[in-house]
């Protein structure tokens, strides 16, 4: 019986390179992009919608954004995606443009809106939303004013308490907050970037981040630093009375291959 709830899977950070059996920092990214799919669709396999968040590829190429069309058509699950700092987002739309799989930027199911924004910054680790996001996003919640609304993003618009991954927030996250803020019905806020668990409140509103499908970025780190913990994703299940839960969610390994000692990526 499907659950009274929608049911979202959130991957974020796929970093996707440009032959299958290519490695980051010594992992095989991606080999735990499946590995993370298949274990999110062995605990449920009704979602109602996935969300990509960003970072889909480390080095964009339509190689790599093929073979992630490939792998997601293969569950059969509406999908959008949105863009991070790595990703080319105008190749995005191009390949990523079927009726389950696009990079639509609004999406109503019952009484639920989700709305996927582009923080994007060229060349730039950096997030920022453009004052054209910030019109699209103020527009959508105007126009639906009856319906709860999650928010998904790449960049992260709290602090992580990781100083150097700080630096790379939303750089005009005050404006984006005062405007969510104004709305009652915005229920959460989820993002990737972090490559970390991330469970906030800003006002009433619920923040995420989520981990990574590759490696992770340790936490309370004043400069960059990974760890070995596992790769994951996050379930989040909106409710039809507004209330939200989402846990996030990993597979068993130890990421032995990472390559620690290194300054970035």
């Amino acid at each position: 019986m499907k659950s009274p709830c929608l049911s979202l899977l959130q991957l974020t950070d796929l970093h996707i390179l440009p032959t299958l059996e290519s490695t980051l920092l010594g992992v095989k990214t991606e080999h735990y992009f499946h590995a993370v799919l298949a274990h999110a669709f062995e605990r449920r396999s009704d979602y109602d919608l996935l969300l990509l968040t960003g970072d889909l590829a480390q080095s964009p190429c339509e190689a790599s954004y093929n073979r992630i069309l490939q792998t997601i058509e293969e569950y059969n699950i509406p999908t959008l995606c949105l863009p991070g700092n790595h990703d080319d987002y105008s190749l995005m739309q191009q390949i990523f443009n079927t009726p389950k799989v696009n990079c639509h930027k609004q999406a109503i199911l019952g009484v639920w809106q989700i709305i996927m924004l582009n923080s994007q910054i060229v060349g730039s680790e950096a997030g920022r939303l453009a004052q054209t996001e910030l019109d699209f996003l103020e527009t959508c919640l105007q126009e639906n004013s009856d319906l709860f609304t999650l928010i998904a993003v790449h960049h992260n618009c709290l602090p992580t308490d990781s100083a150097w991954l700080d630096t790379m927030q939303i750089k005009n996250s005050q404006a984006f907050l005062e405007i969510v803020v104004r709305y009652p019905d915005v229920r959460v806020i989820t993002t990737g970037h972090i490559h970390q668990e991330m469970n906030k409140k800003f006002d009433k509103i619920a923040v995420f981040g989520t981990p990574s499908t590759c490696f992770q970025f340790a936490v309370n780190s004043v400069n960059f630093a990974m760890d070995r913990t596992p790769p994951g994703y996050r379930i989040i299940d909106l409710y039809e009375d507004g209330n939200v839960v989402s846990n996030v969610h990993r597979i068993d390994t130890s990421l032995n291959e990472l390559e620690l000692n290194v300054a970035g990526y």
